[in-house]
């Protein structure tokens, strides 16, 4: 990974931690009808899921298009994210959603049914207090979470099986956790990721990684790997290699930055390969 790639990863990081204040409430006001809503969603739109005032389901959404504007960095502006998400129910496509998001500044709301086609154009309701909490629909889990009050996370199957398991703590008052929806293993199937800002001076992102095992169909907490050889003393700003499979560990030490490479062997475990100092 050159110094450009490492640089731009790094940006997306920290970025994303600093600009996620999730779920989005949205309100529609018409003549006839009024309805508001939650919409909370992953990286890239993954795992989303929205959950109309009033009601308890939660309707999975699934990504239909997801665009990266980033043409605004030559002067300092922020990246645009446009996402089209699919309502699906029983199955079946029962309409979209769209929106904008910059930071946090949401815009071009909109839910579209399906079975008329009429669009309704939805308006961002901000926040006054952030509380934490968020939640995921991943392989027909939900999965809830705190990114500020605690280090838990409960994961509720489809067939009704409940877990709880432990995120490591942030140090920092004013850290937050990110989540983060990759093929950490490359087998074809979405795991899920957390991290928190180091405990020393929060220049790099610490991660913990459950991978999802599809004859379980249950996410598994990774064994972390051997560090005696690594440069890193645990998985720091995981970046993936899609193509030549590999799992990047970056750290700094002082005034250094490092860099691990891992490759996960047959039966899911991450094996160290190499090491080396990037010259940033």
């Amino acid at each position: 990974m050159n110094k450009i790639t490492f640089l731009f990863f790094l940006f997306l990081i920290i970025f994303a931690v600093k600009s996620f204040a999730q779920p989005f409430t949205f309100q529609y006001t018409g003549l006839s009808k009024s309805f508001m809503l939650d919409l909370d969603f992953g990286n890239k739109g993954k795992g989303a899921g929205v959950k109309y005032k009033g009601q308890t389901q939660v309707i999975a959404l699934q990504v239909k298009s997801y665009q990266l504007d980033t043409s605004g960095r030559r002067n300092g502006k922020p990246d645009i994210e446009t996402f089209v998400w699919d309502e699906v129910i029983a199955g079946k496509v029962n309409g979209q959603y769209g929106l904008s998001k910059s930071k946090d500044v949401v815009k071009n709301s909109w839910y579209q049914r399906k079975k008329d086609g009429k669009r309704f154009f939805l308006h961002h309701v901000k926040n006054k207090k952030d509380n934490g909490n968020s939640a995921l629909l991943v392989h027909g889990a939900f999965i809830k979470f705190n990114r500020i009050n605690n280090n838990k996370v409960e994961i509720e199957y489809p067939d009704g099986q409940k877990t709880t398991s432990v995120l490591p703590d942030e140090d920092s008052p004013d850290a937050r956790r990110q989540s983060y929806i990759e093929d950490y293993n490359f087998d074809g199937y979405d795991d899920l990721g957390f991290s928190i800002p180091d405990a020393g001076m929060g220049v790099y992102r610490t991660f913990g990684i459950w991978l999802y095992n599809p004859v379980s169909k249950r996410f598994e907490k990774m064994v972390e790997p051997d560090y005696t050889n690594a440069e890193c003393s645990e998985l720091c700003n995981v970046t993936l290699d899609k193509k030549k499979k590999l799992l990047y560990s970056t750290c700094r030490g002082g005034a250094r930055w490092w860099q691990d490479t891992y490759r996960f062997s047959t039966k899911n475990k991450l094996i160290w390969i190499s090491s080396k100092e990037l010259n940033l």
